[in-house]
C-alpha cells in the first residue's frame, strides 16, 4: 500500500519486503500488458511497471508518485523508467494514457472531497478516448481498519539483515454520508537500529453509491465492478471493491 509514512529512504527500501507480489499485483499487470500507453498513480517502487517492462510492454509507462524516497528505489532499479514526482495535479494532462490505475489502495488516501474531485478530473484529463481507469477500495461495511492493531504485525528484513516489525493503531474515525474516514498510526520497528517510527496518515472508504457519484462528476462511468481479484461480484462487506471505469463522458 502507498504510503506517506514511506517517504523516509530507510522506510522506502523495505515497502516491496513488505507487500510481496500477489494476485492484485497480476491484475493489474495483465491490465498494463493490454495497454498502449499506462499512467500509475501512487506507482510506489514502481514494481507494476517494471514488471510490465520486463515482460516486454513497448509503450509509455509512466509511474507517478509524491514521495521521492519511493522514486529512488523505481529510479535504482528501472534508470531509464519515466518517474514523476508529484500528484495527479502536478502537470497539465493531455489525454495520452490508455490505462490510468491506482494500486495498493492508493485511491484511499485522496481523503478531502476537493482533494478527491481534484484528482478525479485530472485523471479525466491524462485519459484517451475510451481509455479505462481501474483502482481498488474497500467497501466500508467491512470496516477493515478493526483489524488493525499491535497484534497484527507485518516483518520483513531489512537492507542490514536486521528484522523490521510494522502494525498500524486507528487512531479516529469519522462515519458520515461522505464515507469514512480513519485516521491511524504507523509503527515501524526495527530500523537500522533506531528506536520505533511513527508515522501518521489517513484513509477515506466510499460506498459503492458515493463513489459512483464522485466519479460521475468528474465525467467517469462505471463500467465493471469485481469483489475479488479473481472477477467475482461486488457484496457488502466483501474484501475488495475494484472499479472499473471508462472516460467515454466528457464532462462539461
Amino acid at each position: 500500500m502507498v504510503d506517506h509514512s514511506f517517504a523516509d529512504l530507510s522506510l522506502a527500501a523495505l515497502y516491496d519486503g513488505l507487500n510481496p507480489w500477489g494476485p492484485g499485483d497480476d491484475f493489474y499487470l495483465d491490465l498494463v500488458m493490454a495497454a498502449g500507453s499506462v499512467l500509475d498513480v501512487g506507482c510506489g517502487t514502481g514494481r507494476l511497471l517494471r514488471r510490465a517492462r520486463g515482460r516486454g510492454h513497448r509503450g509509455r509507462l509512466l509511474g507517478l508518485d509524491p514521495a521521492a524516497a519511493m522514486l529512488v528505489q523505481a529510479r535504482r532499479a528501472a534508470p531509464d523508467g519515466e518517474w514523476v514526482l508529484g500528484d495527479l495535479r502536478s502537470r497539465l494532462w493531455g489525454g495520452e494514457f490508455d490505462l490510468v490505475v491506482m494500486t495498493g489502495y492508493t485511491f484511499e488516501t485522496l481523503v478531502g472531497d476537493e482533494e478527491l474531485r481534484a484528482g478525479l478530473r485530472a485523471v479525466r484529463a491524462a485519459l484517451a478516448e475510451g481509455g479505462r481507469f481501474v483502482f481498488e477500495t474497500r467497501d466500508p461495511a467491512a470496516r477493515a481498519w478493526e483489524t488493525w492493531g499491535p497484534d497484527r504485525v507485518r516483518e520483513t528484513t531489512g537492507p542490514d539483515g536486521r528484522a523490521v516489525r510494522v502494525w498500524r493503531e486507528v487512531r479516529e474515525v469519522r462515519g458520515g454520508p461522505a464515507g469514512d474516514r480513519v485516521t491511524f498510526t504507523e509503527t515501524f520497528e526495527g530500523v537500522s537500529g533506531d528506536g520505533a517510527r511513527v508515522g501518521r496518515a489517513a484513509l477515506r472508504f466510499l460506498d459503492k453509491e458515493r463513489l459512483a457519484g464522485f466519479l460521475a462528476e468528474a465525467g467517469l462511468q462505471v463500467v465493471e465492478q469485481y469483489g475479488d481479484w479473481e472477477r467475482g461480484p461486488v457484496v457488502s462487506g466483501g474484501p475488495e471493491m475494484i472499479t472499473v471505469s471508462t472516460g467515454s463522458l466528457r464532462s462539461a
